[in-house]
């Protein structure tokens, strides 16, 4: 089992900077891949951006250039650096965790946290 904890979020200025961060906790599980997506009011949930543990990133075209995923795989935590945030970006962030989990037996499960707020306007 794995719980994810989101913070970071609220109102920025267009043009401004956010960093969210999620911490992963559970017992019996190995992380694979953690990253954020978002979801906007009617839109279906995107992805933002992954890492996995070899440090290979995957960023949707919109971040790219604007935005920064990092890890930090001692304590579990995914970070994401947003930087000339437009209103565009104005969403729902979800931090992902892909993992091996006992559930009795090992297998790959996705989590997701229970999202945060950014919201993008002057």
């Amino acid at each position: 089992q794995v719980q994810l904890v989101e913070s970071g979020g609220g109102l920025v200025q267009p043009g401004g900077s956010l960093r969210l961060s999620c911490v992963a906790s559970g017992s019996d599980f190995t992380i694979v891949l953690m990253g954020w997506y978002r979801q906007a009011p009617r839109k279906q949930r995107e992805l933002v951006a992954t890492m996995d543990n070899a440090g290979v990133t995957n960023y949707a075209d919109s971040s790219k250039g604007r935005f920064t995923i990092s890890r930090d795989n001692a304590v579990n935590t995914v970070t994401l650096q947003m930087n000339n945030l437009k209103p565009e970006d104005t969403a729902v962030y979800y931090c992902q965790c892909a993992a091996a989990v006992r559930a009795p037996r090992w297998s790959m499960t996705n989590y997701w946290g229970q999202g945060i707020q950014v919201k993008v306007a002057s």
